[in-house]
């Protein structure tokens, strides 16, 4: 081992360096329509670990978990598609498959009817992300759950009274996966590091 120091501030400071490195912004999403082995290399190249293919996408699909591809087209994975692969792939290593559709029926109701969303496949993510980007910032230091926000977040949807329990639900569930994620990556640098040496 060299001169690294493996206590509370190693730790905080692998926290701030991967906060610079985290998710992909949604407007970095690809904008033009991807293949199913487009799809894959995007998801594998983002998440190394994870050696995603075809099958796997297709049973997310055939299983309602995420929205099926575009009819007759040649290229029918949209960034919708890509949002929610990136989605599912922070919360594919702390909940089933199940339990995953169950989240996103909080928010999305029946996966392949967009007109029954609550909200955005766009601001899910976008929310997702920033408390994804939050915790690895404030790793430590920060409450668990960010009630304000999530709460700010529930009044600026102007949703429908009845709608806003399951929203509130489902950002405090996906907070916690940001989180959960975080913490996740932050073990796996350290264990991996900690062995490099």
């Amino acid at each position: 081992m060299d001169d690294k120091s493996f206590d509370l501030s190693y730790v905080i400071e692998l926290a701030e360096e991967m906060s610079k490195n985290s998710m992909v912004s949604y407007d970095e999403l690809p904008k033009y329509d991807l293949f199913l082995s487009q799809v894959i290399d995007y998801l594998n190249d983002k998440f190394i670990d994870d050696k995603y293919t075809n099958n796997i996408v297709q049973n997310y699909i055939k299983s309602e978990v995420i929205t099926k591809p575009e009819d007759g087209k040649k290229r029918g994975y949209t960034k919708l598609h890509l949002a929610q692969l990136m989605l599912l792939s922070y919360m594919r290593p702390l909940l089933t498959t199940e339990e995953i559709k169950k989240v996103f029926r909080l928010a999305f109701n029946e996966i392949n009817d967009r007109t029954d969303d609550i909200i955005s496949w766009e601001d899910a993510y976008k929310v997702f992300s920033e408390v994804q980007t939050d915790t690895f910032k404030d790793f430590l230091k920060a409450p668990l759950l960010n009630e304000e926000k999530i709460e700010d977040f529930v009044k600026n949807l102007k949703l429908a009274s009845s709608d806003e329990e399951r929203i509130r639900i489902f950002l405090m569930v996906m907070s916690l996966i940001a989180q959960a994620s975080v913490i996740k990556k932050l073990v796996q640098k350290l264990v991996n590091e900690y062995h490099a040496e």
